[in-house]
């Protein structure tokens, strides 16, 4: 018969025996899984490393390449906007960084800065449609219609472009006599502020879309506003150019976006998805001047974008002069 101290002993044998196979494994596992560890972190670590670098290099080629064009951007756009006025746009959320930017180099193309209207997020409310409505329908001139498919924010354009916009120079840098109406009475609405010169009217438009894309169930209804009221600019002007950045370009609920994916609006408005950096700024001018020749085209580096940059026409080349003998 088995008695109580054999099981004992038997116990004890099956744990010591199980606690030298966990020595055993560790021991013997330990030096092969220490040294796989430690050559993955120096791999690693040397793909970091490796990478930082490229990241160094790409970012002072980028910085240089920017030094490069700030500088050359006074030849670059001299005389390109001569005599024209342009009117800033900016829309809740754009960036004034940008904004400042861009009007410096268009004063270095001889343009006008008529002054700057800002819509504010009411102006982009759906809940407000109502509202817009009232004050369009209380302030457009009876000569004005719209089409039965016209949108809140499509006669809101239309009636802020023909209060701030021509296409007659002999208009333009004239006071509208219903600008000073249209304008007070949204910025008493909360819809906009104004600042600067609007009411002598420009003959071109840049818009600044938000820093970042709209979000929530409005973002692309928000979009589309902007993209209507871009829209409703250029028809009353000269030409509009809507700018953004690359980097939200394609998103949904982003402004450029929204101008790029309508077949109708893009025909007519110019989009520019790099203003955040020198060489977009410049694309800003040549677009502008595309439009004043009556063309339109969407410019970047970002989704969408069908060239960097509008054709520049080249130069006539001039008649070599021979002398005879």
């Amino acid at each position: 018969m088995i008695d109580f101290r054999y099981h004992l002993v038997s116990i004890v044998a099956i744990f010591l025996a199980l606690a030298v196979g966990i020595v055993l494994g560790t021991t013997l596992l330990q030096d092969p899984a220490v040294r796989s560890a430690q050559e993955m972190t120096a791999a690693l670590t040397k793909t970091k490393d490796e990478l930082r670098v490229q990241i160094d290099a790409l970012e002072g080629r980028e910085a240089g390449n920017d030094a490069l064009v700030t500088a050359m951007t006074p030849d670059l756009v001299a005389g390109d906007l001569t005599g024209q006025r342009v009117l800033l746009i900016d829309a809740p959320g754009a960036n004034a960084t940008v904004r400042d930017a861009a009007k410096q180099v268009l004063d270095q193309a001889g343009a006008e800065v008529s002054g700057q209207v800002t819509l504010t997020e009411k102006f982009l409310d759906p809940k407000g449609k109502g509202v817009i409505d009232g004050l369009v329908n209380q302030l457009k001139p009876a000569s004005m219609v719209f089409q039965p498919t016209a949108t809140s924010w499509d006669r809101a354009g239309a009636l802020l472009a023909a209060s701030l916009i021509t296409n007659d120079p002999a208009q333009a840098n004239t006071p509208n006599p219903a600008t000073a109406d249209v304008i007070s009475t949204f910025e008493t609405g909360g819809l906009l502020s104004a600042e600067g010169e609007v009411d002598k009217r420009a003959t071109l438009a840049v818009m600044f879309a938000p820093e970042r894309p709209y979000e929530g169930e409005n973002a692309e209804a928000q979009a589309g506003a902007l993209a209507s009221v871009a829209d409703g600019l250029d028809a009353a002007g000269k030409g509009t150019v809507m700018v953004g950045a690359a980097a939200t370009t394609g998103l949904p609920g982003e402004a450029v976006t929204a101008v790029r994916d309508d077949s109708e609006i893009s025909k007519r408005v110019s989009t520019v998805d790099n203003a955040d950096m020198p060489g977009g700024r410049v694309v800003i001018v040549l677009s502008l001047r595309e439009q004043l020749s009556g063309r339109a085209g969407q410019y970047g580096i970002g989704k969408g974008a069908s060239a960097p940059m509008p054709a520049v026409p080249s130069a006539t080349p001039s008649p070599t002069t021979q002398s005879g003998s």
